[in-house]
């Protein structure tokens, strides 16, 4: 098997291993790195729960063979919160059920952090629409778009359709 030494950033933090050329990067995310918020859920990029940002941009860890990240820079959960700082959007999640098994959690922060700095005021159908490639089995999705929208500076204010674009039913 043919090996590679790899450098990156990750988190910033400069790092350096010896890894077999065909590993996955969610493979050296979580077992080389220790970073074990990033989670393996479905294996073939559809669930979002990988979601890591290389360079800024979103990709799925379980896609993407671990050597694509050399000489570049790797954020995961773990690198958003500074100094035990958390960010607003990680804040937002907290205060407005963003999360709930924490399984996606990790992967919708990501998803949600690259979204604001490409769109840092984005409308419920933008959050929508970018968030798609994130599923959760737990929320329901209104706590995950409210938290986006009042990390934006929306205040928390959506149009009430959650992520999956239909409005609730009445309970009237």
């Amino acid at each position: 098997m043919s090996t590679h030494r790899l450098r990156f950033t990750l988190n910033g933090t400069p790092r350096e291993l010896e890894i077999a050329a065909d590993r996955l990067l969610i493979d050296v995310i979580r077992d080389d790195c220790g970073a074990t918020g990033t989670k393996l859920g479905c294996g073939v990029g559809i669930c979002g729960t990988c979601s890591v940002l290389v360079d800024g941009e979103l990709v799925s860890a379980c896609l993407v063979p671990a050597v694509f990240v050399d000489g570049r820079s790797l954020t995961t959960v773990e690198g958003l919160a500074q100094d035990g700082e958390l960010t607003p959007l990680q804040d937002a999640f907290i205060r407005d059920g963003g999360f709930q098994c924490g399984i996606c959690t990790p992967g919708q922060l990501i998803a949600a952090t690259a979204l604001l700095r490409e769109h840092p005021r984005p409308d419920g159908r933008e959050v929508r629409d970018w968030m798609m490639g994130n599923l959760c089995r737990c929320t329901g999705y209104y706590g995950i778009e409210r938290a986006i929208m009042r990390a934006s500076g929306a205040g928390g204010q959506s149009d009430g359709r959650g992520l999956g674009g239909q409005r609730p039913p009445s309970l009237s």
